[in-house]
């Protein structure tokens, strides 16, 4: 088939190749103005000498500009297919293709819509996930599902080894089922449960601050679930700190935010329940990404401490 791929980063770039690997023609490659390090989906496209579109956004306040639409229109695309697209594409682009537009998104749809999908699965303490390729209509991931997969989340799995481990994998091969499905012709359109819908909005700044009076599996959650992007986060002595590597330990006795124990392990810190968290890395505010124990080191952290 003759397709248009709208899309960004590594990901964009892996649906790319493996795309052209099994037969399919890409007419052009959209992906939003590169600023600073090369995109590379977009560096895939110049290398095959691929059309490559990159316009700073499709539309202004609703109103589509007309020259991308004429350039992406130019490509004659059968299928649109979307992969890890972070810009508003207009119903004109979704719709013109004669066989639609497709998307990969990482969850179970309808569950946790929206862009920060893998981050709400963790922070609610699913213990599976998985990826969905639909159908893109003019609503956030409302449309119809063209198939499904999953994979479970380990207990002290975070957003980068979910994605990393297997919704990037399994979202390659996904994608490239889909388009196989689309191509072959009928293929399934099946109407998402909105009884069963949820969204999310995006999890990103002062949403990451860890309160520790939580329970200490819900702080666990709270921070892998943040881990690595925004970053879980708390303050000490006034001075933002960020947490990654947890570990849910009980018991784990102490006032909430109190620092039980330090070792080479890392930071145990304890909840509102008899149990705490490990964290086994730290970002001081301004500072680089260091073990906790150094941090600990370097902060004058000890047994007692409390962070709020």
């Amino acid at each position: 088939m003759r397709i248009a791929l709208i899309g960004q980063a590594p990901f964009g770039a892996a649906v790319y190749e493996r795309l052209r690997e099994d037969g399919h023609e890409i007419a052009g490659v959209f992906t939003p103005t590169e600023k600073g390090r090369p995109d590379p989906l977009a560096e895939a496209a110049r290398r095959d000498n691929v059309t490559l579109v990159q316009p700073p956004r499709w539309q202004r306040k609703g109103v589509v500009d007309e020259e991308v639409f004429e350039q992406y229109a130019a490509t004659q695309p059968e299928l649109n297919v979307m992969a890890f697209v972070t810009q508003i594409i207009p119903v004109r682009v979704l719709e013109l293709p004669a066989r639609g537009t497709i998307q990969y998104h990482p969850s179970l749809l309808p569950k946790h819509r929206g862009r920060s999908a893998i981050n709400h699965a963790i922070l609610q303490g699913d213990t599976e996930t998985g990826v969905s390729i639909f159908w893109v209509d003019a609503g956030i991931d409302t449309g119809p599902i063209l198939l499904q997969k999953s994979c479970p989340i380990g207990p002290d799995d975070t957003i980068n080894s979910v994605y990393r481990d297997q919704l990037f994998p399994l979202g390659i091969d996904a994608m490239a089922e889909g388009v196989a499905l689309v191509a072959a012709g009928d293929p399934p359109k099946i109407a998402q449960d909105e009884d069963a819908a949820s969204y999310e909005g995006p999890w990103e700044g002062d949403a990451a601050r860890i309160d520790w009076s939580l329970p200490s599996a819900d702080v666990h959650n709270f921070i892998r679930g943040s881990d690595r992007q925004p970053g879980a986060w708390s303050t000490l002595v006034g001075s933002k700190v960020t947490l990654y590597g947890s570990s849910h330990v009980t018991p784990a006795d102490g006032a909430a935010g109190a620092v039980v124990a330090i070792d080479d392990a890392g930071v145990l810190i304890s909840c509102g329940d008899a149990g705490g968290v490990r964290v086994d890395t730290a970002r001081p505010d301004g500072g680089d990404r260091q073990s906790a124990a150094e941090w600990a080191a370097a902060s004058s952290l000890h047994p007692g401490t409390n962070l709020e």
